[in-house]
Parts: C-alpha cells; sequence; structure tokens
C-alpha cells in the first residue's frame, strides 16, 4: 500500500491535429485534468462549464501555457438543448472538426430515498445522466456526418456497481451512463465512432473537499487499495488512452479507476 502519487507522466503526442470538447471542465478536479492532459496530448480543446467565471478563467490559464489558437470555452449548461447545440457548433466553427467528446458533468448530493425530493432525484438525473445523453447525441450526429471516425468518453463512477447510503440518485444516474455507453457503442460502431466510459471511485480536488466531511472522505479512502484517493489526472491518463489510437478496438467498455469494481 502506498499513499504517494506517483510522478506526474509527460505527453507522448497521442492526439496532435484532433479536436476535443470537455463538459465541467472550469479547472477543478477530473474535467479540468484532462482538459490539460489533452492538451499535453497535442489536441485542440473546447473547454465548457456551467461556471461562466470560473470557466473564462481557466481558459486563461491554459491558453496562456498551450496558446491561444489550441483553447477556446463556451459556458454550456448540459440540461438546455440550445446550450448544448451551441457547444458543439462552437467547436467545428473554431477548430474545424470534432473528435472527441468527454462527458464529464455530473452533480451528486446526499439524502436517503424516504428524504429524497422529485426535485433532488431529478435534478442530478438531469445533469449527469440526461446531460450525457444530450451531448453524445449531439457529438454522435456530426461525428456521423463527418464519417471521419472520432471517440466519446464518458465519466461514471464506481457507485453505478455497487450500493452506497444516501446516493440512490446519483447511482441510478450512473449507471444509467455505463448502459447509454454500451447502447451507444454498438450503434457507433458502424460509423467508426468508439464510446466507452471510465469509473472512478475517489479523485480528490478542491470542490470535493468543500462538499464532503473528513469522515466520510477518511471512510472511502480507507476503501482504496492504495490507500489514498486518485490524483484527478490519473483519472484523466485513462481518459486519454480511451481517446487515442491505443484504444483502437475497444468500444462499449466502462473501466474501473480503481480496485473497486464489484
Amino acid at each position: 500500500m502506498t499513499a504517494t502519487p506517483p510522478p506526474y507522466l509527460p505527453g507522448h503526442h497521442l492526439l496532435t491535429g484532433r479536436t476535443a470538447v470537455v463538459t465541467a471542465a472550469a479547472g477543478a478536479g477530473i474535467g479540468g485534468a484532462t482538459a490539460r492532459r489533452l492538451l499535453e496530448e497535442g489536441a485542440r480543446v473546447v473547454i465548457s462549464d456551467a461556471h461562466g467565471r470560473r470557466l473564462k478563467e481557466f481558459e486563461a490559464v491554459l491558453a496562456a501555457e498551450f496558446g491561444a489558437d489550441r483553447v477556446s470555452a463556451l459556458r454550456c449548461d448540459v440540461t438546455d438543448e440550445d446550450q448544448v447545440t451551441a457547444l458543439f457548433d462552437h467547436a467545428e466553427q473554431h477548430h474545424g472538426s470534432l473528435d472527441i467528446l468527454v462527458n464529464n458533468a455530473g452533480l451528486g448530493g446526499t439524502a436517503d430515498v424516504v428524504d429524497m425530493t422529485d426535485e433532488q432525484w431529478n435534478r442530478v438525473l438531469d445533469v449527469t445522466l440526461n446531460g450525457t445523453f444530450r451531448c453524445t447525441r449531439a457529438a454522435l450526429r456530426r461525428m456521423k456526418a463527418a464519417g471521419t471516425g472520432g471517440a466519446v468518453v464518458n465519466n461514471a463512477s464506481v457507485v453505478g456497481w455497487r450500493a452506497q447510503r444516501g446516493q440512490a440518485h446519483y447511482a441510478t444516474a450512473k449507471a444509467g451512463v455505463m448502459a447509454l455507453t454500451r447502447c451507444a457503442a454498438v450503434e457507433a460502431a458502424a460509423y467508426g465512432v468508439r464510446v466507452n466510459a471510465v469509473s472512478p471511485s475517489l479523485a480528490m480536488h478542491p470542490h470535493l473537499a468543500k462538499v464532503t466531511t473528513p469522515e466520510l472522505l477518511e471512510e472511502l479512502t480507507g476503501r482504496e487499495a492504495f490507500g489514498r484517493c486518485a490524483e484527478p489526472w490519473e483519472v484523466a491518463n485513462v481518459i486519454v488512452f480511451l481517446a487515442s489510437g491505443y484504444s483502437s478496438y475497444l468500444t462499449g467498455e466502462v473501466l474501473s479507476v480503481s480496485s473497486q469494481h464489484p
């Protein structure tokens, strides 16, 4: 067991010349780490998020590091179909193509089923599952029309496989993301697009620390084989693999970035 993360790996130009869209990528967590890793691998990246101020700040950081021609940002609430359409129009208009979609947008919360309101249930499902559906549909329509292949990578969760108290809405949404991944993969294979998902357990970032008690974090960390939570970039590395040619014969899969696959 080790509590020390491994060294950060350099990029290897796996995605040079490709254009990626990443949702929920305003700097913190898996989305921001994924945007950075995609850029390090040579991709052009469109970052989106519902939080406009943080999104623009992160765009400026990435543009300064990787070049303004390779990074753009557009605010997008994935529960709004018009905003989703505008996001993918932006990717094609500003970068000339759409090759990769990373569906990272999701919303959690904690409530027992007997106390959960319709509003809590519907909100989590609409962002986490329906938002993934809306973005996947928009991307696949464009990839199918372009005829040049592509890759969709969804962010699921180990909670989609196992029970956890207070997480019925989130677990249901993430299990739905897994099912959507498998079904979309079967359909998209006909036009050369791969659809896969990652299933992390616990990736630490500042927002998670704010909304989770220290006691729960300690309990969740204790379940991890390495005795620590994942760094967001460790999940991003697997997303890059699924977006790259190294996974050319892999579709419809949900890869557990954890030891907690049931």
